[in-house]
């Protein structure tokens, strides 16, 4: 549904974006992912002819943004939920987008209705907290019944509730073959309903995969406990695996838990415990990322 192809974008001697190249698929939730700094948001900017890149072109179904007809019926969007004039109410707001966008003014309280914002409709949006005003912004981005969302990091200010109630929504739109592009610092968040990544570190493309795939990137450790941890360890580093011990534990990389099992029995060695721990979505990002992050702790 989506092609980015070789987006670039510079600030005067400071490249922002850098020949970035991915699709985003319809039918899919992807989440696009990167340290502060890394270009996400002047990616999205640039997919709805917010920015203009200095090279590259994004395509939404084969055309470009700017040449789209009703893009607002293509396309909705999400880049900054402060966008809203704090005397407006909630459903003047809404009417005035769906003006501007040659949509039946009749979408308005339907889209109220749809993120939860029906009883506060009337109320002006300079009251509103950072969830309600996260809500309305997304009730403008579905007014047009769009087959896109593109959401630059849509749960902040969202409490628990209102994280789950965006996940769902957008797993369901997806699931009715739309396409989700989201940005989010909430990893473990994304790794619930993201299918697939498009990771970046100084603007560069580092991943664009699914999820399973990116995570797959990191070995598993292997944990086994045994009264003969001495024994296991020396059989384990004949066979080039890595192995810290602490006590009757071992922690085992390079090798995987069938692996470690069959050894011990070979040799005679009792295992108490033999488990597996993969590495969290969160942490491979990091790892992935953490040469490119504009600010990291000691």
């Amino acid at each position: 549904m989506i092609t980015v192809t070789g987006l670039t974008k510079h600030y005067g001697n400071r490249i922002a974006v850098d020949d970035l190249t991915f699709p985003v698929a319809a039918g899919r939730v992807t989440g696009f992912v990167g340290p502060n700094g890394a270009g996400k948001s002047t990616t999205m900017r640039m997919m709805v002819g917010l920015t203009r890149p200095d090279v590259g072109e994004v395509r939404f179904g084969g055309v470009r943004y700017a040449d789209l007809r009703h893009p607002a019926r293509l396309v909705g969007a999400v880049l900054d939920a402060r966008c809203m004039h704090p005397g407006h109410t909630a459903r003047n707001h809404l009417r005035a987008m769906a003006a501007m966008s040659t949509i039946p003014a009749g979408r308005v309280d339907a889209v109220l209705t749809e993120v939860g914002l029906e009883s506060a409709s009337d109320q002006r949006t300079g009251g509103f907290s950072l969830g309600m005003r996260q809500r309305l912004a997304l009730a403008g981005a579905l007014l047009g019944d769009p087959e896109i969302l593109l959401l630059d990091e849509p749960s902040n200010g969202l409490d628990p509730d209102g994280i789950r109630w965006l996940r769902n929504h957008l797993t369901e739109f997806a699931r009715r073959g739309g396409s989700v592009f989201v940005s989010s610092h909430l990893i473990g968040e994304l790794s619930m309903f993201a299918d697939d990544l498009v990771v970046v570190g100084a603007g560069r493309l580092l991943a664009a995969e699914t999820v399973d795939a990116i995570t797959a990137r990191q070995a598993v450790t292997v944990v086994a406990e045994t009264p003969q941890p001495a024994e296991l360890a020396r059989v384990l580093v004949g066979h080039d695996a890595t192995v810290e011990t602490s006590g009757d534990r071992l922690v085992v990389r390079g090798a995987t838990k069938a692996t470690v099992s069959q050894l011990a029995f070979e040799h005679g060695i009792r295992l108490v415990e033999l488990s597996e721990i993969a590495p969290s979505l969160e942490e491979t990002l990091l790892d992935m990322t953490g040469a490119s992050a504009e600010f990291a702790s000691a």
